[in-house]
């Protein structure tokens, strides 16, 4: 009994899990300290009590056989889309969204577990519907994604609500949803986020505005631009498939939807986040245009990554943080930190126990036996990658700031709690992955 208890663990993984969480709890302490090397707050002690609660959770759901979750997924998701409503309603306002909920200071943030309920749920339908009509999967599973998305992004929490998107993607993409669908969400995203963005760039980043621009900021004519575009979808595709018009007609109608979509989905996201809200996003194409401003956090950031160089300053030495000039050390910008005081060789330890955990999700999911759970360790897969690399990119200034932390490092029992469940997640479907039911 013992024996087969020690089996059920992915002993390469633990390691690295181990590893990365005591890194953020030593950052975590590192950010604690001023100028005058005093702890000024509690978070690492808070880490640490988090860290514990996290490795039971891998425990308990590493024991648990995933399969199971199944069968009951479906009251997961219903119970997040009433926690989210409740949330939205009467949660504790922080940094300007209503995203938590909690008594005194122990509070916890609903969309991030709702990760966790939403692959379940999704992994659960595109199993089922595995001989189904693909637009139709592809409708319902795009469904199952903008319900909580659309209420997380009420809150409004952009950030969080990103991390759907990838998970999405991933976890339909392994689900043979064709490519061309997926293309559509993606597309959607980036040009609905785009033409959001430009009006604010051309008056706020951009060196020399263009005019042209300038549309975008006139009702008028973003009416005329959707109406149009609009038209032209649905000529083209009444033409493709009651007159035998040429095939190229419903890439057509697949390229201008996507503009109208797009533009109709740019007004609701500029309702949503307000002006300096989406100033905040894009001012990494040029911070210097605001640097006491919105770009402060980026400048600040790229001081302390260059200041480490290649060994780092020495763990507890680094300036930027025990100044404070960098803003929400402990959280989106621990990489920073860790960068400073250890240096390029910090940061490529980081890189290195990351791609351990990449490969070893992606041997679980071509060892996987069943559907269930090749959609599951999927949609973890896409989960990290997406929070490493926006994150990572984020301190770096190549990427907006968005507020996603960086999972094992970032400060918040939360987002630890999801990525521990996570890990426990993938460890029950390694260790099943004989079963052949």
């Amino acid at each position: 009994m013992k024996n087969k208890f020690l089996s059920m663990f992915d002993y390469l993984l633990l390691l690295v899990i181990v590893i990365l969480v005591t890194m953020g709890v030593m950052f975590i302490y590192s950010s604690s300290i001023n100028s005058e090397g005093i702890s000024v707050t509690n978070e690492y002690q808070k880490q640490i009590i988090w860290a514990g609660i996290g490795l039971v959770l891998l425990v308990i759901v590493t024991l648990y056989d995933y399969r199971r979750f199944e069968l009951i997924s479906h009251w997961f998701f219903m119970a997040l889309i009433l926690v989210l409503i409740y949330t939205r309603i009467f949660g504790r306002l922080v940094n300007g969204a209503r995203s938590w909920i909690g008594i005194g200071e122990f509070g916890i943030q609903p969309s991030e577990f709702g990760k966790i309920f939403f692959i379940l749920f999704l992994a659960r339908y595109l199993d089922e519907s595995k001989n189904e009509n693909q637009l139709k999967r592809f409708f319902i599973s795009a469904g199952i994604m903008f319900i909580p998305m659309g209420l997380i992004l009420i809150q409004p929490d952009m950030g969080t609500a990103s991390v759907y998107i990838p998970i999405f993607l991933f976890m339909c993409f392994m689900a043979d949803i064709p490519l061309r669908y997926l293309a559509y969400v993606l597309f959607f995203g980036m040009l609905t986020i785009i033409f959001a963005i430009l009006p604010v760039w051309n008056s706020e980043i951009a060196d020399s505005p263009v005019a042209v621009i300038t549309i975008l900021t006139n009702i008028k004519f973003r009416v005329i631009l959707i109406f149009t575009t609009s038209f032209i979808a649905s000529v083209s595709l009444i033409l493709r498939r009651y007159f035998h018009f040429p095939k190229y007609m419903i890439w057509i109608s697949y390229a201008f939807s996507i503009i109208a979509f797009s533009l109709i989905g740019s007004m609701l996201f500029s309702k949503v986040l307000k002006y300096y809200q989406i100033k905040r996003l894009i001012v990494f194409m040029n911070p210097y245009k605001d640097p006491l401003g919105s770009g402060w956090n980026i400048i600040q950031s790229k001081i302390a990554i260059g200041a480490g160089g290649p060994v780092g300053q020495g763990f507890l030495n680094g300036t930027q943080s025990h100044y404070r000039f960098l803003p929400q050390q402990s959280t989106d910008f621990i990489f920073s930190i860790l960068s400073e005081e250890l240096g390029f060789l910090g940061g490529c330890i980081v890189f290195t126990l990351y791609l351990v955990i990449f490969v070893r999700i992606l041997m679980i999911i071509k060892q996987c036996p069943n559907r269930y759970g090749t959609y599951i360790a999927s949609g973890i897969f896409g989960m990290i990658t997406f929070h490493f690399f926006i994150n990572v990119g984020m301190v770096m200034g190549i990427m907006p700031i968005t507020g996603i932390p960086l999972l094992f490092l970032s400060y918040g029992g939360s987002s630890l709690l999801t990525v521990m469940t996570c890990m426990g997640l993938l460890m029950s479907i390694n260790y099943r992955k004989k079963d052949l039911y």
